[in-house]
């Protein structure tokens, strides 16, 4: 979009590989083709690839194959697009092309043996495709024709005038005991099997019946859903030649058994063999068998191979765990479903496939998943861990392990394995195991299990990974592919290598992937289609991907380093100068494996787009480099080529991205634009910690900040309640600004790392002023984590879980700072017992000196005041505020020189249960605050209502019911604003603001005021939101945030000052708790996700538009929101 947003155009049920536009050489634009391993896009089912016009958005499947495609190329020069995968379609396998608006055709080679995982064009025409194949044409058959018998014993078997005390099912299986089939009289008739499960016959077995006289002349068989009449052909016994038959084939009338094939491959699930005439005075069968070519194992036994008929290792399955049977619906068979709970065992639910493979050999296996759609589970499929056991020799590589999404909206299937498997023998017998993947976060998981295929592969030439196709030719012969210097090239390849990406850059041909020779390792140049050269010495591992911009070659894969010399920081990603037959290092590297290298358009300077290039892959952070520290990301990293650094290291107002991307296509013919694929979610603004929001927008603040190592020695802040701060809490919590005596600092605390001006190691506390940034120093524990802050007279008060030593003094809970003299004062002594920590601070007003501490401790110093003490400044001495108050404080609140309002879990008289009392600092006295039996459970966040402060607004947890409560008190009664949060819900702060337009009037805001409630705010019929407003009716989304590892963030607190430290204005400075990552993305709700989809489905849509469609929520954007910023007391309602 044109301000550098993503929007999503459309939805799949797994990811999109490959995608081209596909131009007429006439200039006609047909659309852009869209490839993969998805069955529907945006619910419409579309298997594997697709036409997608990005005008008006519309979908055409380009229906005809099955499986998934991995490459694709638009030809425009010959209005071709070449398509590679793993795929049968027409009369090819795994690669075929698509032609103008003709449609599908076949290659003149019918395709490979193998995947296909990369599709070029190279200088002089040709088209190259790089994979795993081995050779040209389509899969073979076993030495015996019709490999594997279809049970036919567990099909409803019925007859239509049967003869009486016959049964049709007694020539299924025959044995020595069993009686034929006979017919009525002069009657035609037939016989019939209706299944559970869908095959494709490659023939019919029959043993005509010849008793006194009797037997089937003539018969016919029809096929069903189809009711269709099958063209069979047979031997004629007399002349010895094929002979063609359809509704009248004669069956032999002697004791032998007569052999019928198919002439096409038909889908069916019922036939019928209908009688129409007959030998001597009626029809009849002996035996009837029937046997297709495909080689299946089905999860329900009962559609695997009977255990008759001479077959010695029939295929079989066996399951452990509370599996069920399914209907097959809009599958090609019934299948095996269990449905688990989040906390289920993988080792305890499974399902074993053991084929029946008759001859050993390569072999590509393929694994049926049914859809979610027809049976109701999207919401609730996930992944499954396939493994298989091919061979008994333990020499061989051919066991193998695979992750699966089960979220597919409509049937399809994923190759699993393709290589050599051993035939199955009374010592051996191959197997596919299938099980829930561990570790899915999720409260149920359903998984399926249907079957398994396994296809014997055979080969036309001498191929490995790499195959030259002239267009000009319409037959591919021996002599073609023996005379190509490139598929000799491949031919030099050592065993088990592949091709997985091809790059042509004018008369030169980049190809990457697993393979070794002689003279080259895993990446490699062609020059003018004959001389060849390893690029600056190759790499020392597998390439993936590759992207060329003008002459920088991006590579990613599993690599470290060239094969010829050190290059430092090649970890899994470099750069390749072309012209200087160089590599370079992009930072240091990455830390894990990349599987794609995407182009990605940027406005980095100025709103003009540039070209950065995205990678996506197995990794979790970029290494660290010069003076940048490594930054955790979760498998999604961006280099920006003209700044020679990753996007996070780059200072600015810069978008942030988390997901992957897969696939894009730059500049589309005739209407421009862009277009990506994979599970992206974009923000406005990627930052560390902390944000600042004014009148111009969101911002940067001016430091780098990393969520330290949750804390393991001190103890947790373990409240009840919706704020929930703990020892896994990480990242900046609160702050607060101090601009006393011409000073202007602003002071961030929590648990996390910062770097000072002079370079050293802060944390936990960092103070800013100006340019100058330093923190408290090293006498507090790195463990400590700091929830609370207020200033007295130029001293710092901060409180939290926190410990260390200050000038040989023990410190616990609280520790004060000189902010003006930049130095420790004489600290107040250290509160112990209970949790020993402190959660809220509040200097009284005036001239005291008193600063009020609450928490979970038991004394201050050796004083008594379990829960609330108060600290004199001046005397540097600890009270207590009365004697009849006690328990764990969580907020704190002054509503005068005098009132002092303490919210949390309380008692009165040491049984006297409160959750909000007064305290009243003249008469020092307490007191209910009034109407505070109404609150239902202890008060955890405590604000201003009103300027005056007569009004107020708590949020805490219900002990009734554990739900989460926020209310109002107007000056004389408390209400409870609705609608009711999720129990889920975590509030960390509430404030009210002014807004620039007004809404409804009601009781609890006026209609120029809405309240913002900051944490994890989890709203009905939305999902978790960071921020969130509350008109007086109705919740609405403010922000969201996301964390670098995925998932949802949350924000800590918004703390406000009416003059900018940065530049003229008002500021928002927006704490972040980073919780357990070391980055949020701030999202602004104006670009908010739509229908983001659970991780375990694969893939998450980028945002659609400026509003989510499904809610009907209308997202205020900040700087709409904000007005101006008053500075008022202690919390007084600023406007915005």
């Amino acid at each position: 979009m044109p301000n550098g947003a993503f929007a999503s155009i459309l939805s799949t049920d797994a990811s999109i590989r490959a995608m081209c536009s596909f131009q007429l050489s006439n200039g006609d634009m047909q659309g852009v083709v869209i490839g993969g391993n998805f069955t529907s896009l945006d619910g419409t089912q579309s298997k594997a690839v697709a036409l997608f016009n990005p005008n008006t958005t519309e979908i055409t499947p380009l229906d005809g194959i099955e499986g998934e495609v991995n490459a694709l190329y638009c030809d425009q020069e010959r209005d071709t697009v070449y398509v590679g995968g793993n795929f049968k379609g027409a009369n090819s396998t795994n690669a075929i092309a698509w032609v103008g608006t003709d449609g599908w055709t076949n290659l003149p080679f019918a395709g490979f043996n193998g995947p296909v995982k990369a599709i070029t064009k190279a200088s002089n025409g040709h088209i190259i495709f790089g994979g795993t194949f081995t050779g040209l044409g389509n899969s073979s058959t076993p030495n015996s024709s019709s490999s594997q018998v279809i049970n036919l014993s567990t099909a409803n078997v019925t007859d239509e005038n049967g003869s009486s005390g016959t049964d049709p099912k007694d020539i299924i299986c025959p044995g020595s005991s069993s009686t034929p089939w006979l017919l009525q009289e002069d009657t035609p008739g037939y016989w019939e099997a209706d299944f559970s499960f869908g095959f494709a016959p490659t023939k019919l077995r029959l043993r005509n019946t010849r008793q006194d006289g009797r037997g089937t002349k003539t018969f016919r068989f029809l096929a069903y859903p189809i009711n269709g009449i099958m063209n069979l052909t047979y031997v004629d016994p007399e002349s010895g030649n094929n002979v063609t038959c359809t509704s009248e084939c004669p069956l032999r009338d002697d004791e032998d058994y007569q052999d019928f094939t198919f002439v096409n491959r038909v889908g069916m699930n019922k036939f019928r063999i209908a009688i129409s005439d007959w030998y001597g005075s009626g029809g009849g069968l002996e035996s009837i068998e029937l046997f297709q070519s495909d080689i299946f194992a089905y999860a329900i036994t009962d559609f695997n191979e009977p255990k008759c008929g001479g077959v010695k290792n029939p295929a079989s399955a066996t399951h452990t765990g509370p599996w069920k049977v399914s209907p097959s619906l809009e599958s090609s068979s019934e299948y095996l479903t269990v449905e688990l709970n989040g906390d289920y065992d993988p080792e305890k639910t499974s399902v074993t496939f053991f084929p029946n493979i008759i001859e050993s050999g390569n072999y590509s296996v393929n694994i049926y998943t049914p859809g979610c759609q027809a049976d109701d589970t999207c919401a609730t499929r996930g992944r499954v861990n396939i493994t298989g056991v091919m061979s008994g020799d333990d020499n061989k590589d051919t066991n193998f392990t695979s992750t699966l999404y089960q979220t597919n909206d409509f049937d399809k299937y994923d190759q699993i394995y393709f290589g050599y498997i051993e035939k199955s023998s009374g010592s051996f017998t191959p197997s596919v195991t299938l099980r829930p993947l561990a570790g899915q976060d999720v409260d149920t998981l359903t998984i399926v299990a249907q079957r398994v295929e396994f296809t014997l592969t055979n080969s036309t030439g001498g191929l490995n990974g790499l195959f030259d196709f002239d267009p000009e030719q319409a037959v591919v012969n021996a002599t073609s592919i023996v005379n190509s210097p490139i598929n000799k090239l491949g031919a030099s390849f050592d065993r088990a290598s592949g091709v997985s990406v091809l790059v042509t850059d004018s008369n030169t041909t980049y190809v990457g992937g697993n393979f070794t020779s002689k003279d080259h390792d895993n990446i490699l140049a062609i020059i003018e289609n004959d001389d060849v050269k390893e690029p600056g010495g190759g790499l020392n591992g597998e390439v993936f991907a590759m992207y060329l911009n003008a002459t920088q070659l991006y590579v990613g894969g599993d690599f470290s380093n060239t094969d010829s010399g050190p290059v430092t920081g090649l970890d899994n990603v470099a750069v390749y100068d072309t012209k200087e037959d160089k590599w370079g290092a992009l930072g240091a590297g990455l830390n894990g494996p990349v599987m794609h290298a995407v182009p990605l358009m940027l406005n980095i300077t100025a709103d003009t787009p540039e070209l950065a290039i995205a990678f996506t892959g197995e990794f979790s952070s970029c290494n660290s480099f010069d003076k940048h520290d490594a930054i955790s990301v979760d498998g999604f990293a961006i280099w920006v080529a003209s700044r020679g650094n990753w996007l996070q290291n780059i200072d600015g107002n810069y978008p942030a991205f988390d997901g992957s991307l897969t696939a894009a296509v730059l500049d589309i013919p005739v209407d421009g634009g862009s277009l990506y694929a994979g599970a992206l979610s974009s923000a406005q603004l990627g930052t560390n910690g902390a944000a600042t929001l004014s009148d111009d927008g969101l911002g940067q603040f001016p430091l780098k900040i990393r969520a330290a190592t949750p804390s393991s020695d001190s103890s947790a802040l373990n409240r009840r309640d919706v704020t929930s701060f703990n020892k896994n809490t990480t990242g900046v919590v609160t702050g607060i600004f101090y601009d006393e005596n011409d000073y202007n600092i602003t002071i961030l605390a929590g648990h996390f790392t910062t770097e000072s001006t002079k370079g050293d190691k802060v944390q936990n506390i960092v103070l800013i002023e100006d340019d100058n940034v330093t923190g408290l120093g090293s006498d507090i524990s790195n463990g400590s984590t700091f929830v609370a802050l207020a200033v007295r007279n130029g001293i710092l008060f901060a409180g939290g879980d926190i410990s260390g030593t200050i000038d040989g003094t023990n410190i616990r809970g609280l520790v004060s700072y000189d902010l003006e003299a930049r130095s420790f004062n004489s600290q107040p002594a250290s509160v112990s017992g209970a949790n020993s920590t402190v959660a809220a601070i509040a200097v009284r007003p005036g001239d005291s000196g008193d600063v009020y501490v609450g928490g979970s401790f038991d004394t201050a110093g050796a004083l008594d005041c379990p829960g609330l003490c108060t600290y004199n400044i001046n005397s540097g001495q600890w009270n207590r505020p009365g004697s009849e108050l006690e328990g764990t404080v969580y907020s704190l609140l002054w509503l005068s020189k005098n009132q002092l309002v303490v919210g949390g879990d309380l008692r009165g008289n040491g049984s006297d249960q409160r959750f909000l009392a007064s305290w009243d600092a003249n008469s020092e006295s307490w007191s209910n605050f009034p109407g505070s039996e109404d609150i239902p459970g202890p008060v955890a966040v405590i604000s201003p209502g009103s300027i005056d402060y007569d009004q107020l607004w708590v949020a805490g947890t219900s002990l009734k019911d554990e739900s989460v409560f926020v209310m109002k008190y107007d000056g004389e009664k408390w209400h409870t604003a609705g609608p009711s949060l999720s129990s889920d819900t975590i509030i960390r702060g509430l404030q009210v603001f002014s807004v620039t337009e007004d809404h409804e009037a009601v009781n609890l805001l006026d209609k120029n005021q809405v309240l913002m409630l900051t944490g994890s705010i989890d709203i009905t019929g939305f999902g978790v939101a960071s921020a969130a407003l509350f008109n007086g009716t109705a919740y609405q989304p403010y922000a969201m945030t996301i964390k670098a590892s995925d998932g949802p963030g949350t924000i800590a607190g918004i703390f406000t000052q009416r003059n900018s430290f940065f530049k003229e204005g008002f500021v928002v400075l927006i704490g972040l708790a980073i919780a357990l990552g070391l980055m949020l993305l701030l999202v602004l709700c104006g670009i908010i996700l739509d229908r983001i989809r659970k991780k375990r489905e694969g893939y998450v849509p980028a945002p659609t538009s400026m509003y989510d469609r499904g809610s009907g929520m209308r997202h205020i954007p900040p700087h709409e929101l904000l007005e101006s910023l008053g500075h008022g007391r202690g919390g007084a309602p600023p406007r915005v």
